[in-house]
């Protein structure tokens, strides 16, 4: 491990991009597709993060999961169709992240991605967004088990080369801070996602912030309370 280098990994939707509409449109067209009612918009917004299949399940009664795979590969259908059509608004990167982003580079943090989206659909998003180049390294729910399972985050530590306590987790979900403490690292949590800030911070965010500017000086904090 190379103990100069400090690593902030980020969640990709609800955290750098605000991407609910497209997900919750997603989820009630493929409940629709095999007959299901479309789920509440706010329990959509709960379950954002989590592997797919993983969230589809919670969103069904519980007689009905063995249908998550089928309705699973209907979002997928959905979701992309969504991005191919010539009116497609992609995810908003959210006010202030990208700005962050650079600062945090310039004060020598390294940046990755930890994300309950496919490999494809990261891919696609980082490029839509124009922020691949900002980002080291990126994990997937393709690649290990799902939030809030460490397995995401571990890869990422192992691939750049960085130790648990000299890495901060930042996302807007439970599933996020947990992965964090799972694996050993630090959490910071955001208010403008999917997860109240009491959550967050039940769930073990050492700090939770109201706006991107106020990142790298939480994450030097945390880091340096560790």
């Amino acid at each position: 491990m190379t103990a100069s280098l400090r690593l902030v990994v980020f969640d990709w939707d609800g955290t750098l991009v605000d991407s609910a509409g497209a997900i919750v449109t997603a989820m009630g067209e493929a409940f629709a597709a095999h007959r299901y009612p479309a789920p509440d918009p706010a329990a959509v917004r709960r379950i954002i993060g989590l592997a797919l299949e993983t969230a589809v399940a919670r969103l069904l009664p519980a007689e009905r999961a063995g249908a998550a795979p089928a309705i699973a590969a209907s979002y997928r259908q959905a979701y992309a169709a969504a991005r191919a059509r010539p009116d497609d608004v992609e995810s908003v990167v959210i006010d202030g992240a990208v700005a962050e982003l650079d600062r945090l580079a310039a004060q020598g943090y390294l940046c990755a991605v930890a994300t309950g989206k496919s490999r494809r659909g990261i891919a696609r998003a980082l490029e839509r967004t124009g922020l691949r180049g900002r980002f080291v390294a990126w994990r997937t729910a393709d690649d290990a088990p799902g939030k809030p399972h460490p397995g995401m985050l571990e890869q990422v530590m192992a691939e750049v080369g960085i130790e648990p306590a000299a890495t901060v987790v930042v996302g807007d979900t439970t599933f996020d801070i947990e992965m964090a403490r799972n694996a050993g690292a630090g959490a910071i949590g955001v208010a403008w996602g999917y997860h109240p800030p009491a959550d967050l911070a039940a769930a073990g965010a050492a700090r939770v912030i109201d706006r991107f500017d106020q990142l790298s000086m939480s994450v030097e904090g945390v880091l340096t309370v560790r």
